[in-house]
């Protein structure tokens, strides 16, 4: 297959989703500013695309089969290239619009079949963050693609997070009724209904995978799966319910992140290191903190529902300090990881000083700081793109 067949295919699915999602998003109007929007949006990615991709081709990261492309270049960069950002440009605004839509227009219940909650459930920008782990951890260590790669891959961008979300917003109901923030892309408001094939639809699409993973993998395998699975529901279904536990909460918050990562690493045969294991604090780390800061804005209505959690326990201001604590360490963490690990160090700025201007909140104002936890979902992204750049030089380096 072309270079062009594959990105065409990729192009096409992004606009046919895109314009159905945006379709049901957007209020009436809204069409040619949203289109013009998506037209910034490319222009700024197609810059970024030409530069980097040029400047790593330069280095002889990775180069093209001349045989496969059409030849038309800007800068190094096949034009192939550009097929990516826009596929991405025209899909993700629209699934954005439709995933906050509801909340905006107040229609929570407007769509009724378990499916669609189900997909709103799962957190769909959130995908990322899970499957990401996996699939770096076990490539970097096998250093080919594999089918357990492809599967552990799938499983953990798609299943898993229907798992932890849903599970969470079944038994979270009640709680998330006097919360302001769920109905949208900050997590689904599920009939009561759906709760009983909401946690049917979870197990049906995790255990297989489950059973497929461990009877691929050995002990360390099956033992970091069990722990990842006991993290999602132990979150929390009634009974265990650890994000009522203040502390634990955050220690299990950030499990369900770094799990990923560590049934990659167990999957592969990873060898552990103490560069390794300083890799794996770090990111752990980063998970509580993430987690702690998030607490911060739902202070008022968890203890308005009788919900324990770290913030609510030491207060918003003590939280929010910690959490910039964390960031610090899990960035002076970095350090102690081989060459181009310590590169990683500074992707803790950005989460330290997105939360550093709440350093003085209080409990009253707490609910103000959903505004730099919103930055901090896109902060992920332009972490994982530096993350990526770390990831290719360690490629390039150990070829």
């Amino acid at each position: 297959m072309t270079y062009l067949r594959l990105a065409l295919a990729f192009i096409s699915a992004a606009i046919i989703a895109g314009v159905i999602f945006a379709r049901l998003g957007r209020a009436k109007g809204e069409g040619r500013q949203h289109w013009r929007a998506v037209g910034f949006a490319f222009a700024a990615l197609a810059v970024l695309t030409a530069v980097f991709d040029s400047a790593m081709i330069g280095m002889g990261l990775f180069h093209y089969d001349a045989s496969h492309i059409l030849g038309a270049k800007v800068g190094l960069a096949p034009i192939e290239d550009f097929s990516y950002p826009l596929a991405g440009v025209v899909a993700l605004p629209g699934l954005w619009m439709w995933l906050t839509r509801e909340r905006e227009q107040g229609h929570r219940q407007s769509r009724k079949g378990l499916l669609p909650q189900a997909l709103l459930a799962s957190r769909p920008v959130s995908w990322i963050n899970t499957a990401y782990p996996f699939a770096a951890a076990m490539l970097l260590t096998t250093r080919e693609v594999t089918w357990v790669l492809i599967v552990g891959t799938l499983y953990f961008l798609i299943p898993y997070n229907l798992a932890m979300y849903g599970i969470n917003d079944v038994f979270d109901y009640e709680s998330d009724l006097k919360n302001p923030r769920k109905g949208g892309i900050e997590g689904a408001l599920l009939p009561p209904r759906l709760h009983r094939p909401m946690l049917w639809l979870a197990a049906a699409t995790n255990v297989p995978f489950l059973v497929v993973l461990a009877l691929a993998g050995g002990p360390a395998a099956w033992m970091s799966l069990a722990v990842s699975a006991f993290a999602v529901v132990a979150y929390s279904v009634a009974g265990l319910r650890f994000k009522e536990r203040p502390v634990l909460d955050s220690l299990t918050s950030s499990t369900h992140f770094v799990s990923p990562a560590v049934v990659g690493l167990a999957s592969a045969g990873a060898v552990v290191t103490p560069g390794l294991l300083a890799l794996l604090v770090a990111f752990f780390l980063w998970g509580m903190a993430a987690h702690a800061f998030g607490a911060v804005q739902d202070i008022e209505p968890d203890r308005q529902a009788g919900i324990g959690s770290i913030a609510t326990v030491i207060g918003a201001r003590r939280t929010v300090r910690l959490a910039v604590v964390l960031w610090l360490i899990a960035g002076l963490a970095m350090l102690a990881t081989p060459w181009p690990g310590p590169l990683g160090a500074i992707i803790a700025v950005p989460y330290i000083v997105n939360c550093a201007p709440w350093w003085n909140v209080t409990d009253t104002t707490a609910g103000g700081t959903n505004a730099a936890w919103r930055r901090f979902i896109w902060l992920n992204y332009g972490s994982g793109f530096l993350v990526t750049l770390i990831f290719i030089l360690q490629w390039s380096q150990a070829s």
